[in-house]
């Protein structure tokens, strides 16, 4: 099975190989029809401490590496 794959803005580094993530997503509203935007905050583990905030990441799911981390964020070098 395929690993769910994100992309989001870091917004906080302070923690040792982990870093929170919020991803953004869109949307529709039932009645109204009008687009809403919704967000949801994760925890990463960034095994070299590379990103820092406001950085741009590609988060991919992985197994659980702690009781709330369940994903890594992956580098455009590998």
């Amino acid at each position: 099975m395929p690993r769910r794959t994100m992309q989001g803005v870091v917004v906080s580094d302070k923690m040792d190989k982990t870093v929170i993530v919020k991803v953004e997503r869109k949307i529709k509203h039932p009645l109204y029809k009008k687009y809403i935007r919704r967000s949801k905050k994760y925890a990463a583990h960034d095994e070299n401490n590379v990103v820092k905030n406001g950085d741009i990441v590609k988060i991919r799911e992985c197994r659980p590496l702690s009781k709330r981390k369940t994903w890594e964020v992956i580098t455009e070098s590998a």
